[in-house]
């Protein structure tokens, strides 16, 4: 064994994991049933008995690297034992911890109830509360001995504490008084960075409104005018009634200016011909395309052909552009930046098809400035 394997292990039995997950809320297993259910007992309790769920993936691993090894003989001291206590501090604690897991301080077997200096097995006089958790433990701890499942159990309970982690709120960090251009690369990095979860083409559209947020209170163009409520990531245009990702209305309810969002697309002939589409039988002033991608430098002439036609027998004013262009313009109009990233942030926090990993990455790059 080298090194660092378990590492190895870890971490791609993780990603899996997140593969796995998605935005999904079900864990996807062909574990049989009674296995599931003993593992759904410990994920249950994975809060408030971290030393289990430590010692079960403690042991998982151990086994699947040293199949040789009787797991249920946890410590040196007992025959044919091993140190799970330094493994797992090793290891598995610190792997927890970096993935915001639950975990203990420093191992799992610093607990009374899992640190007796006899085996695993049904004799085991631990006092784990409830019986069923114990049950359940030390069932799991016999499936992970007997058989070849414990990577398929690791992913199990990866995937649970995956979809645990991911309903919970996180404190975000909300760093003022940043030049234009560092936002800039922040929200380039946020946008772009590999994610596992879907919800990442929903960044660009949040700074987007939360940069109409700014102005609506500062340019005079907007004196009266209404910015409409962000609307869920899943509700279709032609569902709602609305003619963009973000729309503001004057004060007669009628669109005023609107803005469709692209992340990763390039802005071609055709998704100006649906823009055109959308809000043709609207009195809508501007309408933006606006992508992270950009514009296709192959079709610039037939765009700039289209949107004079539209401007022709329409009226509006149909721009397109790349995000961060428009961004980086936006910022420079407003009296403090800081209020943008508020904004932003609070879009974070709130909006439903942002999950952890995308929260967990702006922190992270804020950490790293």
């Amino acid at each position: 064994m080298t090194e660092l394997k378990p590492i190895f292990l870890l971490e791609e039995l993780y990603d899996e994991a997140m593969r796995l997950v998605g935005s999904d809320v079900n864990i996807k297993s062909e574990l049989a049933t009674d296995i599931k259910k003993q593992l759904d007992v410990i994920l249950s309790h994975s809060e408030n008995a971290k030393g289990v769920l430590t010692v079960i993936i403690t042991s998982a691993v151990y086994k699947f690297i040293h199949p040789e090894q009787d797991i249920r003989n946890h410590q040196s001291s007992i025959l044919n034992g091993y140190s799970g206590r330094t493994f797992d501090t090793k290891y598995v604690t610190p792997f927890l911890k970096e993935k915001n897991f639950p975990s203990m301080a420093e191992s799992g077997w610093l607990t009374r109830s899992l640190e007796q200096k006899t085996p695993y097995d049904e004799n085991y006089p631990g006092a784990i509360r409830p019986n069923s958790l114990k049950s359940a433990f030390l069932n799991i701890i016999d499936v992970i001995q007997h058989s070849e499942l414990q990577n398929e159990i690791i992913s199990y309970l990866f995937q649970g504490l995956i979809i645990k982690r991911n309903a919970q709120n996180i404190r975000l960090a909300k760093p003022v008084d940043l030049p234009i251009s560092l936002i800039i690369k922040i929200l380039n990095i946020h946008f772009n960075n590999k994610y596992f979860s879907e919800g990442a083409s929903r960044l660009p559209v949040l700074a987007i409104y939360a940069i109409y947020e700014c102005l609506i209170q500062e340019i005079k163009r907007f004196s009266g005018k209404i910015l409409l409520p962000i609307e869920s990531h899943t509700s279709a245009d032609t569902r709602s009634g609305r003619i963009g990702d973000i729309e503001i209305i004057d004060n007669n309810e009628k669109p005023f200016e609107a803005v469709e969002v692209k992340h990763g697309i390039e802005i071609n002939l055709q998704l100006v011909k649906d823009a055109f589409k959308k809000f043709s039988t609207t009195q809508v002033k501007r309408y933006y395309i606006l992508s992270t991608a950009g514009i296709c430098s192959k079709e610039v002439d037939q765009i700039n052909n289209e949107i004079e036609r539209i401007k022709n027998i329409h009226g509006c004013n149909l721009i397109v552009n790349g995000i961060e262009k428009s961004l980086n313009y936006y910022l420079r109009l407003l009296d403090n930046t800081s209020d943008f990233i508020q904004n932003y942030v609070e879009l974070l926090e709130n909006d439903v098809a942002i999950k952890f990993e995308h929260k967990q990455k702006w922190n992270e790059i804020i950490s790293n400035l």
